[in-house]
């Protein structure tokens, strides 16, 4: 019988063995920029004193030792338009890390922030063989997990163990060795669109890198913006980007839901550009430096030359005042922020325990956003900045770079998924089995 889960179960042998190896790279490829880590994997490895560096998340087991970022080419909504544009580009952040690090890089773990991610919650039920729970009970709860039918053209990025209970005892995260008569658990799957993910795979094909493990934008966002109370306690993590915007919910330190909005600072930014009739790059600038979202009497005075080297003296001296240019962005922030409260109103957000919200991403950054989520989320709102790992350069330290330092930690300490554990096939419920092998033999 063909196993199922064999691309992720090769992927996750890849993943072994460049850590053995001791180096593997880290790929963000984004709608506005393209970033690329090489770590140095040692496990035995603990930071130094003094250093500011904790031992959570297993920021012990590696460290940061090239770096490279570039403009990202030919990606939108997270999603590969352009294949030789965006390969170009992946290729020189690869460039930059390596040359930063001495070293070849030939296995890279990925994160997809684009594919219309969707979230569904399982559960299953055996009873015991024995009164202990072995690593055989848990393949078989799994396996008796009933999976819905995700259409075509989808497949699972993620499936994983949130929760296990064991006769009236739930909330454990690992049961194994525990003596009970019935085994329970709920799982976690995401899954993307396969175009999405297959141009990603062949983009790093001919960047002659070989794909050791692809994770969500979303998720791993949420791994590095979230402290350790909000991941136990419930928080959720907007992942604020250049074409889209992830949504993550945490519980138990398990992702329990993940969406995105195909919106992000690039919108805002093609809003600046239309509004000012200035091109892309010049709306970038005025955004970044005179941004906001929340206006004072003092903006109306405020004036910003727009600059330009269009030719037309008169359309290159210009002048907006920061009132304008605020009443131009806020609309579209103010719509990013209501379609993810519409993604958090579906999840059942509010019925959290804590109900923190962690704005994160590049686009985060806008001044004033922070108040103005507060207002629409109607949430305790914070921004958020990834986790502080060895080696990482000051550059790449800002909630830009949350999803790359979560795939860091994603990397050296990968959650338990359902293809980790071999499932007993002889011991599948019928119906299960046929289901499951379908949807695997369609998606992979």
């Amino acid at each position: 019988m063909t196993d199922p889960y064999k691309a992720q179960r090769t992927m996750r042998h890849m993943r072994r063995a460049a850590m053995q190896r001791g180096v593997i790279g880290i790929l963000d490829i984004g709608t506005f920029k393209i970033a690329a880590l090489v770590l140095r994997l040692d496990p035995s490895a603990t930071p130094a004193q003094g250093s500011g560096v904790g031992q959570l998340a297993g920021q012990a087991g590696f460290r940061v030792i090239g770096a490279g970022t570039t403009r990202s080419r030919g990606v939108r909504f997270g999603e590969v338009a352009a294949m030789s544009e965006t390969e170009r580009a992946v290729r020189t952040a690869l460039q930059a890390a390596q040359k930063m690090a001495q070293t070849r890089v030939d296995h890279v773990i990925l994160c997809a922030s684009g594919g219309g991610v969707r979230s569904y919650g399982l559960a299953g039920e055996v009873a015991l063989e024995d009164t202990t729970v072995a690593e055989d009970d848990i393949a078989r709860v799994l396996a008796a997990c009933d999976v819905p039918d995700i259409g075509d053209g989808r497949q699972v990025l993620h499936a994983q163990p949130v929760n296990f209970a064991l006769d009236h005892r739930t909330g454990l995260l690992d049961p194994r060795g525990q003596t009970g008569q019935r085994l329970a658990c709920d799982m976690h799957l995401l899954t993307v669109d396969t175009a999405a993910i297959s141009d990603l795979i062949q983009c790093l094909k001919r960047c002659d890198v070989e794909l050791a493990g692809i994770a969500s934008a979303a998720y791993v966002a949420g791994k590095s913006a979230l402290v350790e109370d909000e991941q136990e306690l419930g928080a959720a993590c907007i992942d604020i980007g250049g074409g889209s915007t992830g949504v993550s919910i945490f519980i138990k330190k398990h992702m329990i839901y993940a969406d995105s909005v195909r919106l992000g600072g690039d919108h805002v930014t093609g809003d600046i550009s239309k509004g000012l009739r200035v091109d892309f790059a010049t709306a970038e600038r005025i955004k970044t430096f005179y941004g906001g979202v929340h206006a004072t009497s003092m903006d109306d005075r405020d004036m910003i030359e727009i600059g330009g080297d269009s030719g037309d003296w008169e359309k290159d001296r210009r002048t907006v005042s920061r009132s304008e240019l605020i009443g131009i962005m806020r609309p579209r922030v103010e719509e990013i922020l209501e379609e993810v409260r519409g993604r958090l109103d579906a999840a059942g957000f509010e019925h959290l325990p804590s109900q923190q919200i962690v704005l994160t991403g590049g686009a985060s950054q806008t001044p004033g956003l922070d108040g103005l989520a507060a207002r629409i989320l109607g949430q305790q709102v914070r921004l958020g900045r990834p986790l502080r790992v060895q080696g990482l350069p000051q550059a790449a330290t800002g909630p830009a770079f949350s999803a790359a330092v979560g795939l860091c930690l994603f990397a050296a300490h990968p959650q338990d998924e359902w293809w980790d554990f071999e499932l007993p096939t002889e011991r599948y419920p019928a119906r299960s089995l046929k289901r499951a092998l379908r949807w695997f033999r369609d998606n992979w």
